[in-house]
């Protein structure tokens, strides 16, 4: 979708081109500046109507909140035994961790000749079915770098799956996107990117810090589309994210296509 003016559009000829191609396509040009107001009501209107047809009930949140009761009860028995509950990884390699159900963890096992980092993540990458979307869950710093890296990740899963690809930074997200993941229909697939922390920094009056709160809400939120029965992979990696996600980035370039 384009949103402009009647001035001319520098971006012209390569918006153009998008449409042209044949892909949904949407331009809108206002008559001035004070019609951004029609438009702020059109778009709420319009994601009534689409929360409706996704069965997505636009006007509450109810897998948001779950995720948000989920991390309360890690944060609360951190703050009663001074550590979050343990966690086992289903494969641990090269720095990386991989989490999921035990049930996905399975399925993704059965896809594998030789379970290395490369042939988990491949196996992951093509259980993305046709018409289904890919969404990156970064709970790691939200840095220009890191967006750069993420994105170019997003590039690889759509040159090799041809899915729809989204990125979201945790635990903003989860008041956008967050909803739509949960509680809306299974074509999703999810990679989940945790990270150990390079620093930290307490809360005062609590004996958690900030880093135990992002990491309880990356678990909540994480449990929850699990419970939901949705594919996601949780990657989590050292401290070093930019060497992560590059790692990532050529297991992608190198996953095969089921």
């Amino acid at each position: 979708m384009r949103l402009r003016d009647a001035a001319a559009d520098e971006r012209e000829e390569h918006i153009l081109a998008i449409a042209h191609a044949g892909l949904p396509f949407i331009d809108i040009e206002l008559n001035d500046l004070y019609s951004l107001g029609q438009e702020f009501f059109r778009w709420e209107f319009a994601t009534a109507v689409a929360g409706s047809i996704m069965q997505i009930d636009p006007f509450n949140q109810p897998d948001v909140e779950s995720a948000k009761v989920e991390a309360r009860k890690l944060t609360d028995e951190y703050e009663r035994t001074g550590q979050l509950p343990d966690e086992q990884p289903f494969f641990q390699a090269d720095g990386f961790k991989l989490f999921s159900s035990e049930e996905y963890a399975v399925r993704i096992r059965r896809m594998v000749d030789d379970p290395q980092l490369y042939d988990f993540f491949s196996a992951h990458l093509a259980n993305i079915e046709p018409d289904d979307y890919f969404a990156i869950l970064a709970y790691v710093e939200m840095s220009d770098e890191n967006e750069r890296l993420l994105q170019k990740l997003r590039e690889c899963v759509l040159e090799k799956r041809l899915a729809a690809t989204c990125l979201g930074f945790g635990p903003r997200f989860l008041h956008s996107t967050g909803q739509a993941y949960k509680g809306g229909p299974d074509s999703g697939v999810f990679l989940q990117i945790t990270a150990d922390d390079d620093f930290d920094i307490p809360i005062p009056g609590q004996k958690y810090t900030f880093g135990i709160v992002k990491a309880a809400q990356a678990r909540g939120d994480f449990q929850v589309l699990l419970g939901r029965g949705r594919r996601a992979l949780r990657v989590h990696m050292g401290v070093d994210v930019k060497a992560g996600i590059e790692k990532l980035i050529s297991l992608a370039e190198r996953s095969f296509v089921a």
